[in-house]
Formats: structure tokens, C-alpha cells, sequence
């Protein structure tokens, strides 16, 4: 088993004990098991998706559980015997799973949905309002502007909106 040292870290930083406890938990969790298959994809500069294959789930078979930091999906593995097929072979994985997705702060699942044997769980990141850059008055200027990006396009300068201070 590969063990990183985060040791020398540790030391000289502080307030990072969360990430390193996080990787560390990864490494000692990562058994190999690689039930269902997943992507994780960056649909954008807050939105995310994590699109699972789950062929053989049914809706009602599976269990999305979201919080803080933590997404958590669960398929339960339904009952045999359910048709009076004889199985003569059984090549589709039908096993019970969880997988466990640590989220960043302010992470959230906005939806998620089955269709042709895809869970695709969509999340999105927004910073509240007060956790957001902010230029600060100096000198006696009357307002604030709120730092926020170039979200037209048109590659001049951060757009502003004028808080009252």
C-alpha cells in the first residue's frame, strides 16, 4: 500500500487538518473496489456531475443522501427470484453499493435523475453573499463593490455592483 507522509505538513501549516485527514482517509479507503463505475465531470465554473452506471436499478432501489460535505448513494440489491426466469448465466452486476463523495463547503445536489441506466447527480457550488470578495472603502468612500466575474464575456474588467455601505 502506498502511504503518503503528510507529516512535514502538518507542521508548518495550520487549520489544514481537515484536508489531511480527508486524503489520508481516501488512501486507507481506496480498496479497489470499482463498483458501479463512475465520471465526475466539471460542467461549468460552479456546476459539477457525477454520473454513475447503475444498469439494473431501478429508481425505488436506490438512496441519495446529502450532507454537509458528504454526498452518500446506496443501491439496495432486489430480491431473486422476482420471474420464474432460470437464470443460465448472470453477467449484470445486481450487487448492493455505496459510494461515498466528500463535497467541498457550499456544495450542494441540485438534481438527480435516472435514465437508461445512468444515475446523473447534478451539484453546484454557491458562495453566499458575505463569503465573497469585496472591495473595501478607503478613506471615506460612500460604497462597496462586490468583486464578481467577467460573466459577459467580453474580457474587460470584472463586472461591479454597488452595495450601500
Amino acid at each position: 500500500m502506498n502511504r503518503f507522509d503528510f507529516s512535514p505538513y502538518r507542521r508548518s501549516t495550520v487549520g489544514f487538518d481537515r484536508l489531511f485527514d480527508l486524503l489520508e482517509r481516501q488512501a486507507r479507503s481506496n480498496s479497489g473496489d470499482n463498483y458501479p463505475p463512475f465520471n465526475i465531470e466539471r460542467r461549468g465554473e460552479d456546476n459539477y456531475r457525477i454520473t454513475l452506471a447503475v444498469a439494473g436499478f431501478r429508481p425505488g432501489d436506490l438512496d441519495i443522501t446529502a450532507q454537509q460535505n458528504l454526498l452518500v448513494i446506496q443501491g439496495r440489491k432486489r430480491e431473486e427470484g422476482e420471474d420464474d426466469a432460470e437464470m443460465l448465466h448472470l453477467g449484470i452486476a445486481n450487487r448492493g453499493f455505496e459510494r461515498r463523495f466528500e463535497l467541498a463547503d457550499f456544495v450542494r445536489v441540485e438534481n438527480a435523475r435516472l435514465e437508461d441506466g445512468l444515475l446523473a447527480i447534478d451539484l453546484v457550488r454557491e458562495v453566499p453573499e458575505a463569503m465573497k470578495p469585496k472591495k473595501i472603502a478607503v478613506n471615506g468612500q460612500k460604497t462597496l463593490e462586490v468583486v464578481r466575474d467577467d460573466k459577459d464575456g467580453d474580457g474587460d474588467e470584472p463586472e461591479k455592483a454597488a452595495d450601500a455601505a
